[in-house]
């Protein structure tokens, strides 16, 4: 059955999405009809990730980017309006782990984590804000995790990280609510993608956890809802432990 084109004309931007659950997100919501603009730090990873959008059919826009540089950002929401339109829906999916004891961390991998799973939230949002606030419509997706909520050995810099991802997604849902955009924050547990090259999925049954897919769903619920209502927050957890 041919999916709805619930999106059609509406221009949704998407880090970190050569893959995994950013190029899932991207999928979904190009084939719900909207053109997309993705960014990744690896160039190779996302012109493959592009033209896998463009041979189903997508109108997509790719540039890489380092989330963690703020001229990056500019330019990649610039680049995005002047190409495809103003966006509309964004998602910060861009994401990095740090496991392992935090007392045995240095303090650029503090810096790295932060930078990119939180300090990049903060300028992406201060980007695309101006924009949506004019056009009084609009939403802002984080994907976040359930490490910014249950503590775990090993996973200080990376919980914090993600702890503070929550409360900013919070605080900027409610700065934003009255301009009619909807900030809101998906928290899903261990996915199964190339996210952990440490190993923190070793001895899981890969095919008991959440899959990519499960989070572009996840997203689409969100950016398909009825305008009088806002989800904040979704938690997603597999049916079955891995």
């Amino acid at each position: 059955m041919a999916t709805q084109k619930t999106l059609e004309r509406k221009v949704s931007l998407i880090t970190g999405a050569s893959r995994g659950i950013g190029f899932a997100i991207a999928r979904k919501l190009g084939e719900l009809g909207s053109r997309v603009s993705i960014c990744s730090r690896d160039p190779q990873k996302l012109e493959s990730a592009a033209s896998e959008l463009k041979r189903l059919g997508i109108s997509v826009f790719a540039m890489p980017a380092d989330v963690t540089r703020p001229a990056d950002i500019d330019s990649f929401v610039r680049r995005t309006e002047s190409s495809v339109g103003p966006i509309e829906i964004v998602v910060n999916n861009a994401g990095v782990g740090y496991f392992g004891p935090s007392q045995e961390a240095s303090e650029a991998d503090w810096d790295q984590v932060l930078d990119t799973n939180l300090k990049s939230v903060f300028l992406m949002t201060k980007a695309v804000a101006p924009g949506l606030i004019q056009r009084r419509a609009g939403h802002i997706i984080n994907i976040a995790s359930l490490a910014g909520k249950n503590a775990f050995a090993g996973g200080g810099i990376y919980c914090a990280s993600k702890w503070g991802l929550l409360g900013f997604t919070q605080c900027v849902a409610e700065d934003l609510r009255a301009y009619g955009i909807r900030v809101s924050a998906v928290c899903p547990g261990s996915v199964a993608t190339e996210f952990s090259p440490q190993g923190t999925h070793s001895g899981k049954d890969v095919s008991k956890m959440l899959q990519p897919d499960d989070i572009a769903h996840t997203v689409e619920m969100l950016v398909t809802q009825a305008p009088q209502s806002f989800i904040s927050e979704v938690v997603m957890r597999p049916t079955q432990k891995p």
